[in-house]
């Protein structure tokens, strides 16, 4: 049973907001007072229904509940009136047989709606129902670029209401107006399926109504491509990041198998798992799925000394499993011959560290460079030097507060996450004392140790990090569940405390 402290944390935080204040809204209603007054030819009706003599129109009943973008299905775009950053969307919408639109966040970045029942890919990527849709520059070849086709095809037929549950975070931006942080979604199932996660977008999709970016915008329903309906849209705060835990921290006598750990982390309200590749990963993947958590990262590493293998077979098997869900590969990197962050195996690192990205990019994958104390990637600084000469989008680094923690500069933290943030994938973090030099100070939960982790946090959050934030428990020992409870408990006070 989780502690009533827990409970009321997590009441407490549905009304937070991590970039702009928004309350609970819901947009469909008796009238159109949610949106901006062109409403074109939108209707509201009662329900919508395939049109009997004509399976490409919609008919509708009157009444009050669901809109519809008028008898002919082309008309002018709805925005909503309120602007929104952050935010968890429910979305429900039909579409008869061949029929077209999307949903814009911030009126910028669009979802597509499509009657994609029983199809394969589409033409390109993301033109498909769930698709985030492509972006487009008449300079370049081919002209559209960054689409991203679902993981599964998870569409009904036409003429069936469907789903969209989304978690979207907005663009973060500096005091003096430049972009630190591109738009994200987080999350995105269709008829209950996930079909993206942690997407980021580097500017609007094409035929969003705004060339530009900004903290907030309005919900935008295409209207002009073809008859569709939308009904029960409803709209939160997103809340706090992604949390996850390392494996490092739910195995004990009691959490020993995959179905162990996902169910405890499940009941603990963890998104998912960072585990170590290796024989239980297929495993785990599948104890993941079952209990629709995710799984975030998988350990592994390469070595840079030349009479050594690069790699072992578990990368390739890693790959493999882990194909077409935009998951990380958590790469260390060793020598056995050069001293920690010695630039003299730079040349070869790059070498390697191409070939990984490639065949990562192949399965949809990034790799996010785990810097390690004693590795020759040590510090985070060296990650950020190797992946801009990689030069890979899918390649990026890891901030780790322990490792950190044992061979940085606290004083240094802002300036080390403001040149590690066009790069940085993912963050871990746990309890810690300050000046600490062995792993049992550097790694406890997270709600001991004298390491300010709210100054931490709210310096994290400035950076405009919208990424996932691990729990590290390497070598905390004692209950697992506890451990994990108590370190879900200090996370959701954090966010309560530093949001």
């Amino acid at each position: 049973m989780k502690s009533w402290t827990h409970i009321c944390h997590a009441i407490m935080l549905v009304v937070m907001f991590l970039c702009l204040p928004v309350a609970a809204a819901d947009l469909i209603g008796g009238d159109f007072s949610a949106w901006r007054s062109d409403t074109g030819q939108w209707q509201i009706v009662g329900d919508t229904f395939t049109n009997p003599q004509n399976e490409k129109l919609l008919s509708s009943r009157p009444g009050t509940g669901a809109i519809v973008n008028g008898p002919a299905g082309r008309t002018s775009h709805l925005f909503s009136k309120a602007d929104f950053g952050d935010i968890k969307a429910h979305i429900e919408f039909m579409v008869p047989e061949g029929s077209n639109s999307g949903v814009y966040f911030m009126g910028r970045y669009e979802i597509q709606v499509y009657d994609s029942y029983g199809a394969e890919k589409g033409e390109y990527p993301g033109i498909e129902c769930g698709g985030i849709y492509q972006r487009w520059d008449n300079d370049r070849d081919p002209k559209g670029y960054e689409g991203h086709s679902p993981r599964i095809n998870a569409s009904r037929p036409p003429g069936q209401w469907q789903t969209f549950d989304v978690i979207f975070r907005a663009p973060r931006f500096d005091k003096a107006g430049r972009k630190v942080a591109n738009a994200r979604f987080e999350k995105v199932l269709h008829n209950g399926i996930a079909i993206h996660e942690d997407v980021e977008l580097t500017g609007p999709t094409r035929a969003g109504a705004y060339n530009d970016e900004r903290p907030a915008g309005p919900l935008m329903l295409q209207g002009d491509h073809g008859p569709v309906a939308y009904r029960n849209i409803s709209i939160e705060p997103a809340g706090p990041l992604p949390f996850f835990a390392m494996d490092t921290a739910t195995k004990d006598a009691a959490h020993q198998t995959a179905k162990e750990q996902v169910e405890m982390v499940r009941e603990l309200g963890y998104a998912g798992i960072g585990c170590t590749a290796g024989k239980g990963l297929a495993d785990m993947q599948r104890e993941l799925d079952k209990n629709e958590l995710r799984l975030f990262t998988v350990y592994l590493g390469v070595n840079i000394d030349s009479d050594q293998q690069k790699y072992g077979p578990e990368l390739k098997e890693t790959i493999e499993v882990l194909k077409g869900r935009n998951a990380m590969l958590w790469l260390f990197v060793r020598s056995k011959k050069l001293k920690p962050s010695s630039p003299e195996g730079d040349e070869r690192a790059v070498e390697i560290l191409r070939e990984v990205a490639d065949m990562a990019a192949e399965a949809d994958l990034r790799v996010a460079l785990y810097p390690h104390y004693g590795f020759w990637c040590e510090r985070t600084d060296d990650a950020v030097r190797l992946a801009k000469k990689v030069g890979r989008k899918n390649v990026g680094v890891t901030f780790n507060l322990c490792h950190w923690l044992r061979v940085g500069d606290e004083k240094n933290l802002k300036s080390l996450l403001k040149s590690a943030m066009p790069h940085l994938f993912v963050v871990t973090i746990n309890g810690a004392d300050s000046g600490g030099k062995d792993w049992k100070q550097l790694i406890q939960t997270l709600d001991r140790g004298s390491f300010d982790m709210r100054r931490f946090l709210k310096t994290l959050r400035a950076s405009g990090y919208t990424g996932p934030v691990g729990f590290q428990g390497y070598g905390i020992g004692g209950d697992a569940h506890e451990n994990l409870e108590r370190t879900m408990d200090a996370w959701l006070k954090l966010n309560e405390e530093t949001g």
